[in-house]
């Protein structure tokens, strides 16, 4: 006998794009959604009765029609919004997962000021989140960013790691270090203040990052998650992932030439992954 254990279905990859008019000054959002209901499914798995399914497109519907209608000003109010109509709407679901991904728009600056209604997409920067929750449960928000390209050219070195007949590794007092940060933080409240606190985050990831001096993509990890962690009491933990961006130093000397730390050769793979998370010690 085959016992069904777990089960979820949803619709992934509803596209949003929104316009709030504030007069003549305008917003410019765009999201990415993925829905993922669980429940009393069994039927329509076991015996092709689809008496207590959603249809997949009427959730994909269910966006649209409540972005026009919410107030909501970042992805975790939203998703927390459409989270807890699904299982106020359907007595059958027993949890939902709302993830939600937001492109990087901004104003294009015009005379050295914002244009109110041009906006400018000038890295490949997405701003995260995943809400969670169950009928009778508390709402679960995880937050975070991905693809945040970052370099320094200075204050990072690596040396005296492990040296054995495998390692051809040269040290390095005075490297290029970057990376494409992936960061996601788990809130202590439903409630907080996501977009203030978003920007605090982000702020000290890049402050960390610029103004530490790093003996290792470890090391400048670990700094820039315990700052986020001093700085912003309403997380409970962060996780970051941090994986090397190379830049190789040209040997110009073949060429009878002297390379004074200036000419690099960009590889992004292979690359160093690095990743940790982080929590306060209780």
């Amino acid at each position: 006998m085959t016992l069904l254990a777990e089960n979820s279905y949803g619709k992934s990859r509803v596209r949003l794009v929104k316009v709030k008019r504030r007069g003549d000054w305008h917003d410019f959002r765009e999201w990415t959604m993925e829905i993922l209901l669980e429940g009393d499914f069994e039927s329509c798995f076991v015996e092709g009765n689809n008496s207590k399914i959603l249809p997949t497109d009427t959730m994909k519907n269910t966006v649209y029609a409540m972005a026009g209608n919410s107030s909501a000003e970042g992805i975790e109010e939203f998703a927390s919004e459409l989270l807890t109509f699904f299982l106020e709407r359907n007595p059958q679901v027993s949890a939902t997962r709302i993830k939600v991904w937001e492109k990087t728009w901004d104003h294009l600056a015009v005379g050295g000021k914002p244009h109110p209604t041009t906006f400018l997409q000038s890295s490949g920067e997405r701003q995260t989140t995943d809400v969670a929750g169950t009928r009778n449960g508390t709402l679960l928000v995880h937050s975070g960013l991905e693809n945040l390209v970052i370099l320094k050219t200075s204050g990072s070195e690596f040396v005296g790691y492990i040296r054995d007949p495998l390692t051809t590794l040269p040290e390095a007092h005075d490297r290029l270090l970057g990376t494409s940060l992936s960061a996601s933080w788990k809130y202590s409240s439903a409630n907080a203040s996501f977009t203030v606190l978003r920007s605090t985050i982000r702020k000290t990831l890049l402050d960390v990052f610029a103004e530490h001096y790093s003996k290792s993509v470890q090391h400048t990890l670990y700094a820039m998650g315990e700052a986020v962690l001093a700085s912003v009491p309403e997380i409970e933990d962060i996780e970051l992932e941090m994986p090397n961006l190379h830049c190789l130093l040209v040997d110009l000397s073949r060429f009878g030439q002297e390379n004074p730390n200036e000419i690099f050769v960009p590889i992004d793979e292979p690359h160093g992954t690095i990743k940790a998370r982080m929590r306060r010690q209780r």
